[in-house]
């Protein structure tokens, strides 16, 4: 064990690490399986009576239903893409610590800090018929037809870049600064361009973290709610399961659809990210660091 190792402190001749044991199991169960295990149980009690599975089966053949999951993998999934995929050569560029990186880093928190409805409120204001962005675009006649960004498909989209991708940045730069640049030099002696030091060193090296910030930007994005119902069109095209949900809770007060609905939400996420941590097993999974100094 190393030197530098902290060992814990002894209570009463027993090892200190055994009293912190029970706190988190009990902590773990009142705040993930306990709720887990009440929803499910809840999603087999229909509220009119019948089978167990009736609200199972009401969400499979309810036409409002069902689609919803659809709809909100065509928003998460697109916007998944869009700030993993964006925050790579981003990353990259910042790497190295500079003015430039604490400058940017420092201005995407800002919309992490704002939260989804202050953006929402601000795209309404600003990407609205009557915005900003709205009259520039018909003060340069390149588009004569009104620009429309809110209360549709595009401007809950824009909503989930906007939000998500500061969160997915951040946490590849926080991988991509992580890297140990002797390995890129070592290959750029070896007469290895930009491009094939950033396919066969960055990016194996890179596919956890770029797994996880998908993971966690994916289950980020699939949870849409507000900008749903404040840019998009709850009742129609921007119906996301989440807004089903909630209308059967509160507007119907039917706790088991609710909860059904939920448990197949969960289930859908569980299997898009089982399926990206499975994929990660195909590439190099050792070590991405180094001896800087």
């Amino acid at each position: 064990m190393s030197a530098f190792a902290i060992r814990a402190p002894r209570v009463a001749g027993r090892d200190f690490k055994g009293w912190l044991v029970a706190p988190a199991l009990l902590c773990i169960v009142a705040l993930f399986i306990y709720p887990f295990a009440y929803g499910l149980a809840l999603s087999f009690q229909p509220l009119n009576g019948g089978s167990a599975w009736a609200n199972y089966i009401q969400f499979f053949t309810d036409a409002t239903l069902w689609p919803t999951l659809i709809v909100t993998l065509k928003l998460a999934v697109p916007a998944t893409l869009i700030n993993v995929v964006a925050s790579v050569p981003v990353a990259f560029a910042l790497r190295r610590k500079s003015r430039y990186q604490k400058l940017v880093t420092t201005l995407l928190v800002i919309p992490v800090t704002l939260g989804t409805v202050l953006i929402a409120d601000g795209m309404l204001t600003y990407f609205g018929p009557n915005g900003w962005f709205s009259q520039a675009v018909g003060a340069t006649h390149l588009y004569s037809e009104e620009v429309r960004l809110t209360h549709n498909y595009w401007g809950v989209l824009i909503s989930l870049v906007v939000s998500g991708f500061p969160f997915a940045f951040l946490l590849i730069l926080s991988y991509v600064t992580g890297i140990d640049p002797t390995l890129a030099r070592a290959a750029a002696t070896l007469g290895a361009g930009p491009w094939e030091q950033f396919r066969r060193i960055y990016l194996p090296l890179l596919v956890p973290g770029l797994t996880m910030a998908a993971c966690l930007s994916f289950v980020q994005a699939f949870s849409v709610f507000p900008s749903a119902v404040l840019l998009g069109v709850p009742a129609g095209a921007t119906r996301v399961v989440s807004i089903a949900a909630y209308e059967a809770a509160f507007e119907s007060y039917d706790y088991g659809l609710a909860s059904t609905i939920a448990i197949m939400m969960g289930f859908v996420q569980l299997l898009i990210v089982a399926a990206m941590l499975t994929a990660r097993r195909a590439f190099y999974s050792g070590p991405v660091s180094g001896g800087k100094g």
